[in-house]
């Protein structure tokens, strides 16, 4: 077994990165952050890899923060600022970056760190008996602006407000029905829907879902449709527009 720490694997068409410290239900430390953009990064590389499963170690998605380092720069604003804006963001950026659909598979705590992670996935699928929170309010600090606007884009303002200023923990129904999550199975059913839906996203065009992964991301920073149109239709000669539209029309599942 691997060390504590983030463990990416890849089987063929589909990556599996794996927060893994089980003792701290993966609370995210300080190294973890740093390497998790090195791990996108990774990935990136790797051009047949058509889809990522983010999930967490041992039955919990992501507890939040390691609170045990806490006291060693959280009390001196320049290497507080340092670890929010570089190394935090630098994690939830690459994420937000990836070009690959992303799916988060979430079970059991999915607290602070861990909605924030699950905030940066295109897909979120949980457990029934999976729990989502951001009780920092606790431990007498707010959330960074810019996890705070990921938080309140992807959860919902509502969500956002009772997680930062009740402490308030919710479960999966709650939100499934508020359109934070995709789907909720039954606990021990999570990881074939996961499988399945990542499966399906492998046999899709990588450079469609690049493309609309650059728009959707665009629209969410606030950029108007408009301002895209200068080179929304470059693909039009693209070898795979080419093979989708000639597989339909022969009645044959395109070779992407």
């Amino acid at each position: 077994m691997p060390a504590d720490g983030l463990h990416l694997a890849i089987d063929g068409a589909i990556a599996r990165l794996t927060l893994r410290r089980p003792a701290k239900f993966n609370a995210m430390s300080r190294a973890m952050w740093r390497e998790l953009a090195e791990a996108l990064a990774a990935v990136a590389a790797r051009a047949e890899v058509r889809a990522l499963v983010v999930a967490g170690e041992g039955g919990h998605f992501c507890a939040g923060g390691d609170i045990a380092e806490y006291p060693g720069f959280r009390f001196d604003e320049a290497s507080l600022r340092d670890f929010h804006e570089r190394e935090v963001w630098g994690g939830l950026s690459a994420l937000l970056a990836c070009d690959k659909p992303v799916i988060a598979m979430i079970d059991g705590h999915c607290m602070g760190a861990g909605v924030e992670i699950a905030c940066c996935c295109d897909i979120r699928v949980a457990s029934a008996s999976a729990r989502f929170g951001a009780p920092i309010a606790r431990l007498g600090f707010p959330m960074a602006p810019r996890e705070a606007e990921l938080v309140a884009r992807e959860a919902g303002l509502a969500s956002a407000r009772e997680m930062l200023l009740q402490a308030a923990v919710l479960d999966a129904p709650t939100m499934l029905s508020r359109g934070f999550l995709h789907a909720v199975v039954p606990d021990a059913l999570l990881a074939e829907e996961v499988l399945a839906r990542a499966r399906r996203m492998a046999t899709l065009s990588p450079a469609a879902a690049r493309l609309n992964k650059r728009t959707l991301r665009a629209l969410a920073g606030g950029a108007r449709a408009d301002a895209l149109l200068d080179s929304a239709y470059d693909y039009a000669g693209h070898a795979e527009h080419r093979e989708g539209i000639a597989a339909f029309l022969d009645k044959r599942t395109p070779a992407f």
